[in-house]
């Protein structure tokens, strides 16, 4: 697809109801690797709200989908009567009442794209969401088309002894020449994105969960024999979902079975499809030796996720796409308020509000800025982004808060009872908050419609006198593509004050006396008072980052260490610690710029110091406090982007702290470092990570350098040994190289942990890196066909700013060819690659020039419609 070939863009204003409905369909899989036949029979009927009831019926097909034969009720349709349309199969007459045969052939061993039916390893499986069912069969393939589904698979006995589908198995059998079958049967409407069947040789472990109203639920979890031990952790925190989900939403679940699948090869984390959630391998297996601490945490909230997903978006499913944050914004929030309550909740809060303010925020100020309710796409795949999902958590997160817990939780209650079953929208979910707390949300619903991230410029002023305080706030969302108007958003602030004695102020606002205060920011300019303040003080504005916002606030360093020191609201003391940071930061890029010699203040020594010696704060939260932003972080907030710069900043900053701080950061290293068996518990996991924030420090040191060897050659679980390896790749140790090796062959044979190596090796600074990274491209290790080992080798990249951003600009035409290339393969993997380049107007000059270089070149390609839209909006 080029500049002569445009796709065609889809609005949500021009939404119709579909004309046609599927009350069942019946499925029948005749498995092969190379040629699997799939005969489809839908019940259907026309769309009585519909209004043309001569439409023709027109059913989405994908391009490697062979169609064999096609029938309505028992009347076999000769070619005259059917036609293929641009993949789309069209019959130009229907009844108003029918059933519909259709036979088609595909070949899952060719299909590189990963979707619809595939294969992976030995196995087969699906991913139909978004549109990947019409790459098994014709289907009105689209979310509120929901029908009753029941599948049958026939494969061979010895080869595939495990055939998994939605739903409850109804019956076995064995068939002639070696075959067998299996049918399942799955009560609850769907629609077809959430179809799901898996068939291989697969081990598995099996457990059992007794609802709250005494229904026991058989849960199995399945994998290749070689991992079936490493899926323990994953069911202990499936049960620990069903258990939260019942005390906190009062959602039961539903079906006699749940079923988990591990695949290598999946372009997304998990996918949710109804009793059968088929999880990438990544998000699945965990084992001490194998898995970081980071890798346990992801694995339950990834089970979580998937587990919610039974009630927001399966029992009650999004209307179009456009909608879908209804079902993971929604679930996100719910995800992290459930690793919240099993972990550290400031933690969690800090964790998910940096990659935030790092990803989303990037995404906000980017060419695919868009709503978190699109009003237009292209390619749907591309809208699977952190706006839809992390924003869009953010919007529920802001319900929560504007309405209170026990509002929020009658709201959710009044939305599963009104629209189970259904497909519905953002509107509707609004509209239960709405109707169950009274309050009213029709200005906070532009949340859903307006782009871009709002910032709020804030100043204060203190009466001694009259004791009283006043913040004033302005909004201002900057423009966005499409979006040239903002309107005032209702944006909810929580607020303290802090005496400059360190004393947390009670203080009236509005009749109400307390420590902390909701505002209502509903103006693009408003004054807020607080009455009976004692004395002047410092505010902890945006407590637990209460909204999606950017906040300008004139802070000096001294308010910020009484922040650090002072602030109950552990949030605001990481982000005070953050912003001292920053500061600094900004000051060495600018001397860097400017050939200047580098020098810090003392401030960030300070507050590092403090809270080295502070016993009181959770080791976590020191760890997190510890760590300085990232360069990507820093690329947001600086008007041009010098790559270069930020890294040598970074590192300077860096070796400041590890020389100023040596003996603390030592002392606070020996005594996190525990001999306990390990554990994947809170308390052994803030432990690990304070210590290894220490080892990062102490690792600039040239007298640290055994310390990270030690390490590396005792450690008995992942998060250690590979805490040691960055350190000691990172940091130029002069056994790196022997150590990465040592790595490699102690671990070749765990594909998890082989990605870790694969993604170190690329980030590797070394004179001849890009031809390091073009020749791991060609070692055992790496697949292209494999989306995790994409992504490993390309996060690798990303961090190596001298490869990457090299200035001959080999680096991007590297991607760039990667991009053009994948895209023949698997376009929604292509698509993602592009991000680093999206951001090009904001590179400095010379970098600039070259990344648009390269997307001019691989706009002259042949396109999918994944990589035009990107390119081309990136370009526009």
């Amino acid at each position: 697809m080029n500049d002569t070939q445009q796709p065609s863009t889809i609005y949500l204003k021009d939404y119709q109801v579909p004309p046609f409905l599927i009350d069942k369909t019946d499925l029948v899989f005749d498995l092969s690797a190379t040629a699997t036949s799939v005969t489809a029979t839908l019940s259907m009927r026309r769309n009585p709200e519909f209004p043309d009831t001569t439409t023709p019926l027109v059913l989405h097909g994908g391009d490697e989908v062979k169609l064999i034969a096609v029938a309505i009720d028992d009347y076999q349709l000769p070619e005259a009567e059917y036609s293929l349309v641009d993949h789309d199969l069209v019959v130009t007459a229907t009844p108003d009442v029918f059933t519909l045969t259709i036979e088609t052939l595909i070949n899952p061993q060719a299909n590189t794209r990963l979707e619809g039916l595939y294969r992976s390893s030995s196995m087969f499986c699906t991913q139909c969401e978004a549109e990947g069912f019409r790459h098994i069969t014709y289907y009105l393939d689209r979310p509120d088309v929901m029908s009753i589904f029941t599948t049958k698979i026939i494969a061979e006995q010895g080869a595939y002894p495990v055939m998994l589908a939605n739903g409850n198995q109804i019956e076995t059998g064995i068939l002639e020449e070696g075959k067998h079958f299996a049918v399942w049967h799955d009560p609850f409407p769907k629609p077809a994105y959430l179809f799901a069947l898996v068939a291989g040789d697969l081990a598995k472990i099996t457990d059992t969960f007794t609802t709250m109203s005494g229904k026991s639920v058989q849960l199995e979890m399945y994998t290749e024999d070689h991992n079936i031990d490493k899926v323990d952790y994953a069911m202990d925190s499936l049960k620990r979902s069903m258990k939260w989900d019942e005390e906190v939403y009062g959602r039961e679940y539903d079906l006699d079975i749940f079923m988990v699948v591990a695949v290598d090869d999946f372009n997304m984390g998990a996918m949710e499809n109804k009793g059968l959630n088929i999880f990438n391998s990544s998000c699945l297996l965990a084992s001490p030796t194998t898995t970081t601490d980071d890798g346990y945490l992801r694995v339950e909230a990834v089970v979580a996720h998937e587990y919610f997903h039974n009630w927001s978006g399966n029992r009650v499913t999004c209307r179009d796409w456009f909608q879908l944050s209804l079902k993971e914004g929604f679930t996100v929030f719910r995800d992290q308020m459930f690793s919240a309550d099993m972990n550290s909740a400031v933690v969690k809060r800090v964790e998910d509000v940096a990659f935030l303010r790092t990803a989303q925020f990037a995404e906000d100020a980017g060419p695919m800025a868009h709503p978190v309710r699109p009003a237009s796409f292209i390619e749907i795949s591309n809208f699977y982004t952190l706006t839809v999902y992390e924003k869009g958590a953010e919007i529920v997160r802001m319900l929560h808060t504007l309405l209170g817990e026990e509002a929020f939780r009658k709201g959710s209650d009044l939305y599963f009872s009104r629209h189970d079953g259904q497909a519905v929208t953002c509107d509707d979910f609004l509209a239960a908050m709405q109707d169950a707390s009274g309050v009213n949300l029709t200005q906070f619903a532009r949340w859903y419609s307006q782009a871009g991230t709002p910032k709020l410029t804030v100043t204060s002023h203190y009466d001694a006198e009259q004791q009283n305080y006043q913040l004033t706030v302005l909004q201002m969302t900057p423009v966005t593509p499409n979006q040239p108007t903002k309107l005032a958003l209702h944006i909810p602030i929580k607020v303290g004050l802090i005496g400059r004695d360190g004393t947390e102020l009670t203080t009236a606002h509005q009749g109400i006396s307390a420590k902390e205060h909701t505002l209502h920011l509903t103006e693009l300019e408003q004054t807020f008072e607080f009455k009976g303040v004692s004395q002047d003080a410092v505010p902890s504005l945006l407590r637990g980052f209460s909204a999606p916002v950017k906040l300008d606030y004139a802070f000096n360093s001294q308010e910020l260490l009484l922040l650090m020191s002072s602030d109950s609201d552990g949030f605001n003391r990481w982000n005070a610690c953050q912003q001292l940071a920053v500061n600094e930061l900004l000051a060495l890029i600018e001397q860097v710029k400017a050939g200047e010699p580098l020098k810090t203040e003392f401030e960030l020594v300070q507050g590092f110091a403090s809270i080295l010696q502070d016993d009181t704060l959770d080791p976590a939260m020191v760890a997190l406090m510890l760590s300085l932003p990232t360069a990507a972080y820093l690329s947001e907030l600086v008007e041009e982007i010098d790559p270069q710069a930020i890294a040598k900043a970074r590192k300077h900053l860096k070796e400041t702290m590890a020389k100023q701080l040596s003996d603390l950061l030592l002392a606070c290293y020996h005594k996190n470092h525990h001999a306990e068996p390990y554990a994947p518990t809170p308390k052994q996991m803030a432990k690990r990570s304070l210590k290894n924030a220490a080892l990062g420090y102490l690792a600039v040191l040239e007298v640290n350098r055994s310390l990270v060897q030690e390490q590396l050659a005792q450690a008995d679980n992942m998060t250690d040994e590979f805490a040691a390896l960055n350190a000691a790749v990172h940091n130029k140790h002069e056994q790196a190289d022997n150590m990465l090796a040592d790595f490699y062959s102690k671990w070749s044979h765990e594909a998890l942990v082989v990605n870790k190596w694969l993604m170190l090796m690329a980030g590797q600074e070394h004179p001849q890196g890009l031809q390091r990274i073009k020749n791991l491209m060609t070692h055992d290790a790496f697949d292209l066909k494999n989306p995790n080992k994409i992504r490993s080798l390309l996060g690798g990249l990303g961090q190596n700013i001298d490869v990457f951003h090299n200035l001959d600009g080999s680096g991007y035409e590297f991607l760039a060819d990667l991009i053009i290339e994948l895209d023949k393969k698997n376009p929604q993997i292509a698509s993602r690659l592009c991000t680093p380049l999206t951001r090009w107007r904001k590179m400095k000059p010379e970098l600039s020039a070259l990344m648009e270089q390269q997307l001019q070149r691989i706009m002259a390609e042949p396109l999918s419609k994944d990589v035009y839209e990107v390119v081309a909006k990136s370009l526009t």
